[in-house]
């Protein structure tokens, strides 16, 4: 199973959900373009996080030194992000592949995030409440729908919001994995713990 993992947008929690998953299916990780933060790069979180051994984190295919929009970062860095370039790991375990903020955050200047996306990927969303992520969270939805995908699940972030999450699943129709709430950090046991309750929904996607 390949599941690629977005956000309706940045810092939303795609980075400790990529974690959750990971270590509940025991899958590979994959971060296609990391921009900024080298030295605590998303994989490196990943690592930090999980605790079992089956687990493999592959390397970027772009590590961009800005932490900016992957277009602007390239740039910066004197490159152009092709997609050509970006060719998924080869692996016989499931594959998590985390995207870059939202669905259309920029790779170049013709292609998206959700250029990344795979017809044989099965699509999470992070959603995390604040004032506007109702609007976010259902153009995410709908936008990965009109290219012919299909939402596998949504992931809140946050604290409890029932009626925000009411709304959005009557809506959208799309099945709720869990909710990951506002810990006061998140170590490995309790990645662990969350992998442990969201394994069975995950596993029926």
């Amino acid at each position: 199973m390949k599941i690629f993992i977005t956000g309706i947008s940045t810092d939303v929690g795609k980075t400790v959900t990529s974690a959750i998953v990971v270590e509940a299916l025991e899958a590979d990780y994959w971060k296609p373009v990391q921009a900024g933060d080298l030295d605590n790069s998303d994989s490196d979180k990943i690592k930090s996080k999980i605790s079992n051994s089956k687990s493999r984190i592959f390397e970027n295919s772009y590590r961009l030194n800005t932490p900016a929009s992957p277009h602007l970062a390239a740039e910066i860095d004197g490159v152009r992000i092709e997609l050509s370039e970006i060719k998924e790991p080869k692996t016989d375990n499931h594959l998590v592949i985390e995207g870059a903020g939202g669905i259309f955050v920029p790779l170049n200047e013709t292609d998206l995030i959700v250029d990344l996306i795979q017809s044989d990927y099965k699509v999470i969303v992070v959603s995390r409440h604040y004032l506007g992520s109702i609007n976010h969270t259902l153009l995410t939805i709908e936008a990965i729908r009109n290219r012919g995908f299909e939402v596998a699940g949504i992931i809140f972030s946050g604290n409890e919001n029932k009626a925000t999450e009411d709304l959005i699943l009557n809506k959208t129709a799309v099945k709720c994995i869990g909710r990951i709430e506002e810990e006061p950090y998140f170590d490995q046991n309790v990645i662990r713990e969350y992998a442990d309750l969201f394994r069975e929904n995950l596993l029926a996607i």
